[in-house]
Formats: structure tokens, sequence, C-alpha cells
């Protein structure tokens, strides 16, 4: 269990400050925004109520309506965020990008705006960064997935390593990145390059899983990884990634077919992908 320092009462406009008992002066919350303010209203809320702050928040906005473009003007007034707007939608590659532009310090969290943070959250990162921190071949803690990654092995605190054999058969082995809630080094993008652009979410993704392994990412992986995190899609503010739909099928025919593409797919862009620009900030 987390131990705070001696807690305080606070105000949601001085969320980034070290008044809040779990201050990361070191940390960036990064949060990539389209169309869903009410969403990450709630996610903000949901680290006020956990006590945990940090040392700058940026919220990146993929071109939305009117309506969540005035809501998010009044949330930066009451939250203290730095919001990076965007004139038109340009896709999560660019909204990442731009966002990750943004970030100043050492380290970023980065959280979609769906996502709200549990009580647990705050100890977990603590360790995480005091991980990476103590160990620089770490370059991203993972906090939240769908399910388990298949090649772990047993590390500190609640971890565990992501360690894939050079013989892995296992395709889902690629999800060593992915884009859900992690902590990670702000020079990310001059080891593994920056997000594709003007592609699909789930393309853009898939390039940075691919990325990640080319350039042997080493990443620790929370074994509760439903535990730190809620992910909320409500009906009035449903996801935003489509996928195509083949994907998603289930018979057996196409999970088989589905199974052997990726499973060829996938090795032989590990093996002979283009890599991703790299560029220091």
């Amino acid at each position: 269990m987390f131990t705070p320092h001696a807690p305080t009462t606070l105000k949601p406009q001085k969320m980034n400050s070290f008044f809040m008992s779990n201050y990361f002066p070191d940390i960036s919350l990064l949060v990539t925004h389209y169309n869903r303010s009410a969403s990450l209203e709630n996610l903000l809320q949901s680290f006020i109520k956990v006590g945990c702050s940090f040392g700058a928040i940026v919220v990146s906005d993929d071109g939305s309506n009117d309506v969540h473009t005035n809501k998010l003007r009044e949330l930066q007034a009451t939250y203290n965020f730095n919001l990076v707007p965007a004139i038109k939608n340009g896709g999560l590659g660019r909204n990442l990008n731009k966002g990750d532009d943004a970030v100043t310090t050492p380290y970023t969290l980065y959280v979609q705006e769906d996502f709200e943070a549990t009580e647990k959250f705050p100890q977990a990162l603590q360790d995480a960064f005091d991980m990476m921190s103590e160990d620089r071949s770490l370059d991203m803690a993972k906090f939240y997935a769908y399910y388990s990654h298949p090649y772990l092995t047993d590390f500190k605190k609640g971890f565990s390593k992501i360690t894939i054999p050079a013989l892995a058969t296992d395709y889902t082995k690629i999800y060593a990145y992915t884009d859900h809630p992690h902590l990670r080094r702000s020079d990310f993008f001059e080891k593994f390059g920056r997000y594709p652009e003007g592609l699909k979410g789930d393309v853009t993704e898939y390039k940075m899983c691919i990325s990640f392994l080319q350039n042997k990412g080493q990443a620790i992986f929370y074994n509760d990884f439903t535990g730190l995190f809620i992910q909320k899609n409500s009906e009035a503010e449903p996801s935003t990634m489509s996928r195509t739909a083949w994907k998603q099928k289930n018979s057996f025919f196409i999970s088989l077919l589905r199974t052997f593409y990726r499973q060829v797919k996938y090795n032989f862009d590990i093996a002979f992908a283009s890599p991703l620009l790299k560029l220091k900030k």
C-alpha cells in the first residue's frame, strides 16, 4: 500500500503542483484527445482523487469540434494544462508527435483520454519511476493491457520484465509496445523514431510496435494489468478508433487465416520494415 506524504486539501486548478500528496516533478502527463472532453475531465479528476500530480500536463487535441474545443478551454482554466491544438484532424500519429514535442520533463506518462486512474496507481508509478531511474536500459513501463504479454520474467515490485527469445513464435510478442497507459523516457523518439503520420490509428500503433522490437526496446509490465486504470467508453463518447472489419471476425476460417497472416507479416516486418524517422528534441 502506498504511503503518501502529508495529505493536503487541493483545488483542481492546482493539479500539476507539488501541493498534491503524490507529486512527480520529472514526469509530464501527456493525454491525446479528440471529441471526448467529458472523458478527459473524468481522467484528470481521477488523478486528483488519488492525489497524483505532475511536473506538467499536456493535452494534445486532434481538431475536435467546437463543442469540445470550448469545453477544452474551460478545462484548461480549471486544470492548468498546456493545450496543443490542431486546425484539422491529423490522425493519431500527428497528435502524438505534436503532444510529445511539447513535453519538457525527462519522463512522459502517456494516457489516452478514455482511462481513469485507480487508487493503486500512484505507488505503481513511483515504483516504475524509481526502477527506470536506476536502470537506464529500461525504456518504458506498461501499466495496462487487454491481456498479458506472452514472454514475461519475474522482476520486482509487482512488475515483470518483457524478455522475448530470439526464436519467439507467439506473434503477440509485438505488443511489448502499445498505446495503452505507460511511462517512457521523453527521448523515446531518439531511439525508436517518431510516430508515422497520415495513417489509421491501428496502423500507426503497429508500426511503433515493430520499431520497438527492431531497436531492442526494454519494457517492464505491471502484472495486475487491469488494476491501475479503468477504460471507459460511454455511449455519449464512444471510442474514436476504428479497425478493419475482417480483423474482428471470429469464425474458425477467418481466425486461422488471420493467425497465419499475422505470423508471417509481423516477423517479416520486424526483420525488414523500414525504420521510423529518428529526431532529437
